[in-house]
């Protein structure tokens, strides 16, 4: 979920473009973006749920990885209903995605667990943003299939009881944490540069572009940082 912190900045520094072209563009790239990493948001959660230790971890898995793959066909609708061929708007981010998985293998079931709860965290933050500047429809998909707070919540207290169990847990999942953010954000960061949200950004400077950059991603590491606290753990 958003924390309260980001909500302000976006109030007072949305993006807006400069035209419909270019508004355009970003949709249909953002749903490209979100469209895959749910897809492949199913497939980690579902090959999750068969190493789970319990039957409960089991079959909650199985129910977030059907929430995920929902997710994904409503973003591909919205790409259908814009008369667009759905691979064409995906393949673009598919490469990038498969190699930060390979990069991030997790080591066990927790970190499996640590790396869903990081990358969702920091990818809803980074939608919203540069929903921020789209019309309301595509913004309130983004908002509906990248805020799900019934898997955080899950994830979080699951986190919270594996740590609680086994304390030596944690200072190792904070270290993979940390991975996991600094990848994420070298993503987000790519992404933004290669589609120009950046360039979005209202302000009349080039320098200025930056600050507000620099502000941003400070954000998005705070909310992480919130969220790992949540955990019991230093971000």
């Amino acid at each position: 979920m958003l924390g309260p912190e980001y909500a302000e900045l976006m109030t007072k520094t949305p993006l807006t473009f400069g035209s419909a072209a270019a508004a355009e563009d970003a949709e249909l790239a953002l749903l490209g973006l979100i469209a895959y990493q749910e897809l492949t948001a199913f497939e980690h959660l579902s090959s999750d749920a068969r190493l789970s230790p319990t039957l409960v971890d089991r079959e909650t898995l199985g129910r977030l990885a059907v929430t995920e793959f929902a997710h994904y066909e409503k973003v591909r609708e919205l790409i259908a209903d814009r008369g667009l061929d759905a691979q064409e708007v995906i393949e673009p981010f598919m490469a990038a995605i498969d190699e930060m998985h390979k990069r991030t293998k997790p080591g066990d079931w927790y970190e499996s667990l640590t790396k869903a709860y990081v990358i969702d965290g920091v990818a809803a933050d980074f939608y919203a943003l540069i929903a921020s500047g789209l019309e309301p429809g595509v913004s309130a998909l983004v908002r509906e299939v990248k805020t799900s707070a019934s898997n955080t919540d899950w994830l979080r207290e699951r986190l919270q009881l594996a740590i609680f169990d086994h304390p030596e847990r944690g200072s190792r999942l904070a270290l993979w944490g940390r991975r996991l953010l600094g990848e994420a954000l070298t993503q987000a960061k790519d992404i933004g540069e290669r589609y120009d949200y950046w360039g979005a950004l209202e302000t009349a400077e080039a320098d200025d572009r930056g600050q507000e950059m620099t502000r941003l991603f400070a954000v998005l590491v705070a909310n992480h940082s919130r969220r790992m606290r949540q955990l019991g753990m230093t971000a």
